[in-house]
């Protein structure tokens, strides 16, 4: 059974589309790049899959949990389901390591010192133990960013999504945060990211998606779909991409 099943949604915001008709389906440890323009309904699609925004109509199952247009089982869902954004969101009155052990404490009820111990072992993984300490202030973006993953990943999800995370660090930040999804992708985590990274896409995703007009316009492997775009409207936005990185 795929780990996410996306079936025929539908999106508004007031009288405008914004996904119409998206249909998805992912297989356990697979890497989904989501790649378009700006208002394609990217980020609102991945919003969409964590409860952050309800649909208008479809369903969406995820790790064994339904989401439908009422709302239901959300809870459950976001125990299952980490999310990472552009912005950081760390709480700057609380250490690295308190960031971290917030939620599983506070979602899960893990006692403190078991939350202790996956703070450690998750921001091991992302090479910040060492930070633990530190309050976000005392961090750079990227390392801000990696703690960000780490929190989720305290949570024991078995889908992460990733929301334009790279988009607010500069070229050398970004790699590291890159470095770190790359070991998760190697790891055999499922994850879906919304990013403008296409090396990242082409290298570590094993499908592409291209949307446009609220729409999954194109979806084939990376390697297929970068070497040759099936729709005028995805060979322009690649073509686009490879004329910013000459420039």
């Amino acid at each position: 059974m795929p780990i996410v099943e996306i079936d025929n949604i539908t999106k508004k915001f007031g009288d405008v589309q914004v996904l119409n008709g998206i249909s998805l389906s992912v297989e356990r440890g697979q890497v989904i790049a989501i790649i378009g323009r700006s208002g394609s309904g990217k980020s609102t699609m991945l919003r969409c899959i964590n409860g952050l925004e309800m649909i208008n109509s479809g369903s969406i199952k995820v790790a064994g949990h339904t989401l439908t247009a009422n709302g239901s089982g959300l809870i459950e869902l976001r125990k299952d389901v980490g999310m990472v954004f552009q912005s950081y969101n760390l709480f700057p009155h609380l250490t690295v390591e308190e960031n971290v052990m917030l939620s599983p404490r506070i979602v899960k009820k893990v006692p403190t010192e078991k939350a202790r111990e996956t703070a450690i072992k998750v921001l091991t993984q992302v090479g910040l133990d060492h930070r633990r300490d530190a309050y976000p202030e005392q961090l750079s973006g990227g390392q801000q960013q990696r703690v960000a993953i780490a929190r989720s990943l305290a949570m024991e999800p078995q889908v992460m999504l990733f929301d334009e995370v790279t988009s607010a660090l500069d070229p050398e930040l970004t790699q590291e945060v890159l470095v770190v999804m790359e070991e998760l992708a190697r790891a055999g985590m499922t994850m879906l990211l919304v990013t403008h990274e296409m090396e990242f896409a082409r290298n570590m995703a094993d499908i592409t998606v291209f949307m446009h007009e609220g729409k999954i316009w194109e979806a084939a492997p990376s390697e297929a779909f970068f070497a040759s775009p099936q729709t005028p409207e995805a060979r322009q936005f690649i073509g686009a991409g490879k004329s910013s990185r000459a420039g």
